[in-house]
């Protein structure tokens, strides 16, 4: 690949900018419907095959350590060659990992699935990383300025969306033609995207910096010493940790509540695992409608208020005495507003990150924010295992965390103030 570590986005039109945001969000849906139904099938068959609770897991566990690992890598890489051709060669190779795992797949049976599976997700998380992270700092080459929260808030939209389809339509799939229908459908859209890709236009411009560092490492500490001098960054980065080891509770909590402690059945987690989604995709159409250069400070900071707040609300349901229908109903209407609330704030830091960061060093900013997004999972997922274990009751866990979330972030409020009114020297 011809090294391209400092290039800058030339300018782009608004038909072109549609066109690109066209192909992506096409592209994304595509593939985040595959993969979510993938990962349902995949799932499924280890439960029946190996029978164990892990099953489902497996993926959890893989992607922090992949992540942090490749942490290093993916930043410099990202930030040093050209973004379409580490795009190219990533799905490349998850395309041929995913044919060598259709050849080989059947020759093991039992716990020694396990062996070809975890190579497979190994391979898989490398990839995503990689590609994740170059479609994130690619940004300013597929679309003008305008147009980037347009981007953020349909490319959101389409993944919402694709999770909203995956549940139902992998389940049936699985229970008519069984898990090797999946891998060939992961084969054909991971084609579709790379052809989709191959169709897009990446403007590259001119050199920005010419310095050189010396060693990744030192290259990466570019970068840090950068979020060193945004203490906005900083703040996102923690927030962003803390919310993400909270919302492990969510997904241990919910099934392990309901089915458990309330034994309502599988019905209402269905209902408010799909209410998430759905507040999700509404979060997507609302910042559609919102200017990107208006109420930053309103769309960062009551979202993290009102995080805590549905926390607090969603415990509270499971304290209340409801029965399956009342907790089904008033369950998902939470879930849906907890959406929402994370589709806003999630689309506000990407756009900002997106359009204050300069291009040179966005790879290993955005490398940076999702490893530490995805490494606290593993910690949140012993840390509330072991109390939902212990039988706590789960509405007081749910309220304690939205209790401890609301107080963080009244707490940090002034200094978020002061750290929005400094960095607001970075917009254009």
């Amino acid at each position: 690949m011809q090294k391209n570590s400092e290039l800058q986005a030339i300018p782009i039109s608004d038909l072109e900018s549609n066109w690109q945001i066209l192909k992506d969000v096409s592209s994304n849906f595509i593939g985040s419907l595959s993969s979510n139904m993938f990962a349902y099938g995949l799932g499924l068959m280890l439960l029946d095959q190996t029978g164990l609770a892990i099953s489902f897991g497996i993926d959890m566990v893989i992607t922090p350590i992949v992540g942090l690992l490749f942490l290093i890598p993916v930043g410099n890489l990202t930030d040093h060659y050209p973004h379409k051709a580490i795009l190219s060669y990533s799905i490349s190779i998850r395309l041929f990992a995913l044919i060598i795992f259709a050849c080989f797949i059947d020759y093991f049976h039992g716990l020694s699935k396990l062996v070809p599976v975890i190579i497979f997700l190994i391979i898989n998380a490398i990839s995503i990383n990689f590609s994740n992270t170059s479609y994130s700092a690619a940004i300013h080459e597929l679309v003008n300025g305008k147009k980037i929260q347009k981007l953020s808030s349909l490319t959101q939209g389409s993944v919402s969306l694709s999770q909203i389809l995956a549940p139902a339509v992998g389940i049936a799939l699985y229970s008519i033609v069984g898990f090797d229908i999946f891998i060939y459908l992961e084969i054909l859209a991971t084609l579709l995207t790379f052809l989709i890709l191959q169709t897009m236009h990446f403007h590259y411009g001119s050199s920005l910096d010419s310095s050189n560092r010396e060693t990744s490492l030192s290259d990466f500490k570019f970068g840090l010493n950068y979020i060193n001098q945004r203490k906005l960054i900083k703040y996102i980065i923690t927030m962003s940790v803390l919310i993400n080891f909270i919302f492990t509770a969510l997904n241990l909590g919910i099934p392990f509540v309901i089915k458990t402690q309330l034994h309502l059945g599988n019905g209402p987690v269905g209902y408010l695992q799909s209410g998430i989604a759905v507040g999700t995709l509404g979060g997507s159409i609302l910042m559609l409608l919102l200017p990107d250069q208006k109420w930053f400070t309103q769309k960062l900071l009551l979202p993290l208020l009102s995080l805590g707040v549905e926390f607090i609300l969603l415990g509270s349901i499971f304290l209340g005495g409801l029965d399956l229908w009342q907790l089904s109903i008033v369950g998902t209407m939470i879930m849906a507003l907890t959406g929402l609330t994370l589709s806003i704030l999630n689309i506000t830091v990407q756009v900002r990150l997106q359009k204050t960061v300069p291009s040179r060093i966005l790879g290993r900013v955005m490398a940076l924010l999702t490893t530490a997004n995805t490494s606290v999972m593993p910690l949140g997922t012993l840390f509330y295992t072991f109390f939902f274990q212990k039988n706590f009751n789960g509405g007081y866990i749910f309220i304690v965390n939205g209790i401890i979330m609301f107080i963080y972030t009244a707490v940090l409020f002034p200094a978020l103030l002061k750290n929005i009114k400094l960095d607001n020297k970075y917009v254009e």
